[in-house]
């Protein structure tokens, strides 16, 4: 019998015919399944799913990540659906639980948990085979970031401005820019899901500022520009520190994406 694929919910699919017909409102899942050559049976996809470019326009737009347009999603007849725990809302999952036979939830929070990723998508949708050429290539990334030594360094990694905010060190951005030795300040936990996960900060009353050798500005989902850099570095408080903007689909997105996105963190801290 076909040993049944687990997903990040504890639960387990079988695996589903050639006429599947997925929908995702994960960005980097959505890249991830054309990877695993799943281009067919893509039927759905959020507005901020984006690559790949030439071939994701084909793909009809049910709303965003949280924004879900549920009637658009009802009349692409899905049987299959693609959620994260931290980017889609529980009671929107709930609510497309009703008309969806097949719900597969996905959490990597570290890189290394997208060879789990790979091997779940591939087993449900029968590219085991694409999915284990996937693995090859993440694990070469993994083993390349190992044998090098970086110097260790604080990091502020910032997501959002107005409030400020940054990511907690449970997060799947903090866990890869530990590939390079950057460690992320403030030291806070954020557990499972929740706002703590991607804490408001200040700077006024932040005695860790003055540990940070380095502000990194994310291109998302807040997209910091030159003249943001800019202007920060112009605030006395961040004298000295190193700030500079950093492509947040590089460091954020998992799937496929991690695997080019180790290779441009190691070139990144190269260049430091």
């Amino acid at each position: 019998m076909q040993p049944r694929a687990v997903d990040a919910a504890g639960v387990a699919h079988d695996l589903a015919g050639a006429d599947a017909r997925i929908v995702s409102l994960v960005p980097s899942i959505t890249e991830t399944l054309f990877a695993l050559g799943l281009e067919r049976q893509i039927v759905g996809r959020t507005g901020f799913c984006v690559h790949p470019h030439d071939k994701v326009r084909a793909v009809s737009k049910v709303g965003g990540t949280k924004a879900v347009k549920l009637d658009a999603i009802r009349a692409l007849h899905p049987t299959h659906l693609i959620v994260n725990v931290d980017e889609n809302e529980r009671d929107t999952v709930e609510q497309l639980r009703a008309f969806v036979p097949h719900i597969v939830v996905t959490h990597p929070q570290t890189p290394r948990d997208n060879l789990a990723l790979y091997a779940l998508l591939g087993a449900i949708f029968g590219r085991e085979e694409d999915a284990r050429r996937l693995a090859a290539a993440l694990e070469a990334r993994l083993q390349e970031a190992a044998a090098h030594s970086f110097a260790a360094q604080n990091v502020l990694y910032l997501i959002w401005r107005e409030p400020w905010m940054t990511v907690a060190r449970d997060t799947y951005i903090a866990a890869m820019l530990r590939l390079v030795s950057w460690r992320t300040l403030p030291d806070v936990q954020g557990g499972i899901k929740g706002a703590a996960r991607y804490p408001a900060i200040g700077f006024d009353d932040a005695p860790w500022l003055g540990e940070i050798d380095r502000v990194l500005l994310a291109s998302e989902p807040y997209r910091f520009t030159p003249a943001h850099r800019d202007a920060l570095a112009r605030d006395p408080r961040m004298a000295g520190k190193r700030i500079e903007l950093i492509d947040g689909e590089m460091t954020s997105w998992y799937g496929v994406r991690a695997i080019d996105g180790i290779g441009y963190l190691l070139r990144q801290a190269a260049a430091a």
